[in-house]
């Protein structure tokens, strides 16, 4: 029944979902694919097919968090293809530069019956891998009509969209998509919980941690290079505010104005989450009686205090090497919070707001440790952003905190792989009763 009552209302609604990609410039490219106008199979020179690992991550933060996972399964599967879809150009841009030589990149599907039956006809996947929750009920029913594993890796499920789950009455709706899983792999007991009250089979279930702490740590040395291409001069100290939203950017300029009094040599950079909104937070900034540059258009004379706003892609979790204090943006608005992750591997100490959702977990490791703060206003940002500028060894001590909180997580990586790679042994085209079954030696809860 609910596959019929979801089929015909995503049908209906398919040419508003049409619509809305393409007002979404980020989401225009690719579109024939993901309708299933164009799907383009994955085939060696001679026209043979090897088995094919599918690995789906709908944006560049996702990408980024499952590469080392695309890697180890190339590593162990050598035999096999792989592929990894996304939805944004981003996601694209962030396989062919992450994975080249590794995986291929495809635009996954819309949850529409015909292109996701087109898409696993052309590409027969013997796995299907998924991040953090993207549930799309057509693909998952189809992967399990055909006898296909599903594994879900680094699942979460926020606050804002369990309850809504809850307050719409969709529960059974929600045990027919979730019993299609052979693995749900989470990051948290409490998604453990939440996944489970949803109808996930607890016996599918089990937390494993989280994948971006096993992220490759990157050495720490300052980089005299990028620091002069992001426009920061020697002496200078850079305030890099990453993945920021409307909102945002206003309190940390106008927290920016407090702190360019006492400290002269204090640089804020600015990298909103969505590229296509630069135009309009330059303009913020001019407004606001700042100097402002484009991190595309940079003025390598321009000195003393001044916004420097990062409108290329790719830069940002590098560019974090290079500051004295981290920004995460997604927090001080009700948007659930970006990677929290990215300037503390740096050791780099990180500030965020109080809308951590999406990164719970990871925000009350930093709070835990002392290597971040949680702030609620452009007053608490510059108060504490000018605290670390003035004491050094208090900044060094948090940076290193947040550094030392990364190394102390880290293994998701490796457990994930090791059910991943259990689920593969049951599911070899020879014996399909056994594929959706749990990996029991495997499973112990952890």
């Amino acid at each position: 029944m609910w596959r019929l009552l979801y089929n015909t209302l995503l049908i209906l609604a398919t040419p508003i979902i049409v619509c809305i990609l393409l007002a979404k410039k980020r989401c225009r490219r690719g579109l024939r694919d993901r309708l299933g106008l164009r799907i383009r199979p994955v085939l060696e020179p001679s026209g043979e097919r090897r088995p094919l690992i599918w690995i789906h991550a709908v944006s560049l933060g996702e990408v980024v968090a499952v590469t080392p996972l695309v890697k180890e399964l190339h590593r162990n599967h050598p035999d096999h293809r792989l592929i990894v879809s996304t939805v944004t150009e981003t996601g694209r841009e962030a396989v062919e530069q992450r994975l080249a030589g590794v995986a291929e990149h495809r635009y996954a599907p819309l949850d529409v019956p015909w292109a996701v039956s087109r898409a696993i006809a052309q590409w027969q996947p013997v796995l299907y891998v998924f991040v953090e929750t993207e549930l799309w009920p057509n693909l998952l029913w189809t992967l399990r009509d055909r006898q296909v594993p599903a594994v879900l890796v680094n699942g979460r499920l926020s606050s804002r969209s369990f309850a809504r789950q809850h307050v719409f009455g969709l529960m059974s709706f929600y045990r027919s998509v979730l019993r299609s899983l052979t693995l749900c792999l989470m990051q948290s007991e409490r998604d453990v919980q939440r996944i489970v009250a949803l109808g996930a089979d607890a016996d599918r279930v089990c937390r494993t941690g989280n994948i971006k702490f096993d992220q490759p740590m990157p050495a720490t040395a300052v980089d005299a290079s990028l620091r002069a291409g992001l426009g920061v001069h020697e002496g200078e100290s850079l305030i890099l505010a990453g993945s920021t939203h409307t909102g945002e950017e206003e309190a940390l300029v106008a927290a920016y104005r407090k702190i360019v009094t006492p400290h002269p040599n204090a640089v804020l950079m600015l990298a909103p989450r969505h590229i296509e909104r630069v135009a309009d937070v330059v303009t913020m900034i001019q407004t606001a009686g700042m100097t402002v540059q484009r991190r595309s258009r940079l003025d390598r004379a321009v000195t003393g205090p001044r916004v420097i706003v990062l409108d290329t892609r790719g830069e940002l979790a590098r560019a974090y090497c290079e500051a004295a204090v981290g920004f995460v943006g997604g927090t001080l608005v009700p948007v659930g919070g970006h990677n929290l992750l990215e300037p503390a591997v740096w050791g780099k100490p990180v500030l965020f707001g109080p809308y951590t959702d999406h990164c719970a977990e990871i925000a009350a490791l930093l709070l835990e440790a002392g290597g971040g703060v949680r702030v609620s206003s452009a007053d608490d940002l510059a108060r504490q952003i000018g605290h670390w500028l003035t004491d050094e060894t208090a900044r060094r001590r948090a940076g290193e905190a947040a550094r030392q909180m990364v190394l102390d997580n880290q293994g998701a990586l490796k457990r994930s792989l090791d059910l991943i790679e259990g689920c593969f042994r049951d599911s070899r085209p020879s014996s399909p009763s056994a594929v959706g079954q749990s990996p029991q030696p495997v499973m112990a809860r952890r």
